[in-house]
C-alpha cells in the first residue's frame, strides 16, 4: 500500500503521520526517529490533503478541544498486540492504567510484560494512547524509547484539559 506523509508541529516537537489507502497507519514522535525512519524506508510523498484529518485532530487534541479521535487507523500486528492497542483506545482522556491492568482487562492477567512490550510496539502513539499507561508502583515508564518527558507532558496536558 502506498504511503504519504504530513507532519504537525506540536507543542512535543514534529509529530510526523503516516497514512496508507484505509488509514493512519503510523505516527512517529521523535524528529530523530523520522530521520531514522527516511533513511530506511522506500521514498514517500508528502501529502497534506490525505493527511489533513488526522493533522486537524492532532491540532484540536494540542489545544483541550478534542478528548478522542476518530480518523480510521490501519493498524498491523498479532492478535495480542491488537487487543492491547484496543483497550489502550479505551482509556479515558486523562485518566492512567498500569500495564497489569491493561493485561487484566484483556482477559490475561499474567501478561505484564508482554502488554509493555505492545505498548512498545504501538505504531500510532497519541490516536493509541499509550502514554496513558504506568508502572504498577506509579512511576512513569519509558516513552518513545528514553523521551518520558513527552509522556509527562501528554498526561500532565491531559490533566489540566480533561474538566474544562
Amino acid at each position: 500500500m502506498n504511503l504519504v506523509y504530513d507532519f504537525y508541529n506540536s507543542p512535543v516537537g514534529n509529530v510526523y503521520i503516516l497514512q496508507n489507502e484505509i488509514g493512519v497507519r503510523q505516527v512517529i514522535i521523535t524528529s530523530e526517529q523520522w530521520n531514522k525512519y527516511i533513511l530506511s524506508a522506500e521514498p514517500i510523498k508528502k501529502d497534506s490533503v490525505k493527511c489533513s484529518k488526522a493533522i486537524k485532530e492532532l491540532d484540536e487534541y494540542f489545544r483541550g478541544d478534542r478528548q478522542e479521535f476518530t480518523v480510521t487507523l490501519s493498524l498491523e500486528g498479532t492478535e495480542f498486540y491488537k487487543n492491547v492497542w484496543e483497550a489502550l483506545k479505551k482509556i479515558p482522556y486523562g485518566e492512567i492504567k498500569s500495564y497489569s491492568q491493561i493485561a487484566y482487562d484483556i482477559g490475561s492477567p499474567k501478561s505484564c510484560r508482554a502488554v509493555g512490550q505492545a505498548n512498545r510496539k504501538n505504531p500510532i502513539p497519541i490516536f493509541i494512547p499509550c502514554h496513558r499507561v504506568i508502572g504498577k508502583n506509579g512511576n512513569l515508564t519509558g516513552y518513545m524509547g528514553n523521551r518520558v518527558e513527552i509522556k509527562e507532558y501528554l498526561l500532565n496536558m491531559e490533566k489540566k484539559f480533561k474538566d474544562r
